[in-house]
């Protein structure tokens, strides 16, 4: 990264209620622009660096509304990136595909010089490209985190209510029909201004790509052949992906674990102290399958 990168901190995110460095900055990765941020670990006293993050967001989702992220996971490096015409990215010229995006991911771990395994991690539609990362780079990858997320097309849908709420473009542009729907769509109200206030309005072209990107896609015909520890995290009261379909994914994927919390579709902000120490539990285990936490 860069020397001014490294001396600006994450544009809309305050570094300062955060024990991570932020960097942002601006990098071309196969031909793309994408604006990348990497939040440098700062270990616990006592606690060894863990391996990197390589983090996949949400559908429309910009960098600051997951970076409560590094408040949580303190140990290691998070790396993590806005899709094109997402957050701070330029439009997409093309269409693109998620084998595509996760070939980018890959070189952009190779610019940053993260050479060896990270740990991956997605949340809803980026839990999809987590899946193909996983699937495509198995060398790259150590542990697989998903949460709020399904196996592609062959899903069990939402609420139809909820999914036409969620398609409305207010969500982005209209923070009282946000905060006005905010349980409606995510099943509680905790936590509604804090994520209001960091969100970033895609361009129309950016979502519409980046929802056409998983048209046809499915990850449930080499599911049974990835090799990675997986932790599926689903919520109870999830109405956008139900919890059915991480039972599906736990069934498919060899080495994996359910556990559900006590939330609605975005329970990572929304309960965060139920849900992070999970996720340490599960990254401070054993990576071989017969380590670390019992599969269902």
């Amino acid at each position: 990264m860069s020397a001014a990168a490294a001396e600006s901190p994450l544009e809309g995110y305050d570094p300062a209620a955060d024990p991570h460095e932020a960097h942002v900055e601006m990098m071309r990765v196969g031909g793309r622009m994408l604006r990348v941020a990497v939040f440098r670990a700062r270990p616990r006293a006592g606690a060894a660096p863990r391996r990197p993050i390589l983090f996949f967001n949400g559908i429309g989702a910009n960098i600051e509304i997951m970076a409560p992220l590094a408040h949580w996971l303190p140990d290691q490096d998070i790396i993590t990136f806005d899709m094109p015409g997402i957050g701070g990215s330029p439009d997409p010229k093309f269409p693109y595909r998620p084998w595509t995006m996760a070939l980018r991911a890959a070189r952009l771990l190779d610019k940053l010089g993260y050479s060896g395994k990270v740990d991956v991690m997605g949340v809803s539609w980026g839990g999809g490209l987590a899946q193909q990362f996983a699937f495509q780079h198995p060398d790259r990858t150590g542990k697989l985190i998903l949460c709020a997320t399904a196996a592609g097309v062959l899903m069990a849908p939402g609420d139809p209510k909820v999914l036409a709420k969620m398609a409305d473009p207010r969500r982005y542009v209209d923070p009282s029909f946000m905060r006005a729907n905010f349980h409606a769509l995510y099943g509680e109200e905790t936590a509604a201004d804090g994520h209001i206030s960091r969100l970033r309005p895609p361009s129309q072209k950016g979502y519409l790509f980046q929802l056409a990107a998983m048209l046809g896609w499915t990850s449930a015909f080499y599911l049974p052949f990835l090799k990675a520890r997986t932790l599926v995290l689903m919520g109870e009261v999830d109405r956008i992906v139900p919890l059915i379909n991480g039972k599906l994914l736990t069934r498919l994927i060899p080495n994996a674990t359910l556990k559900t919390v006590p939330g609605g579709h975005l329970f990572l902000v929304t309960r965060p102290a139920e849900t992070f120490p999970i996720i340490e539990d599960f990254l401070a285990g054993d990576d071989t399958p017969d380590g670390g936490m019992a599969s269902l």
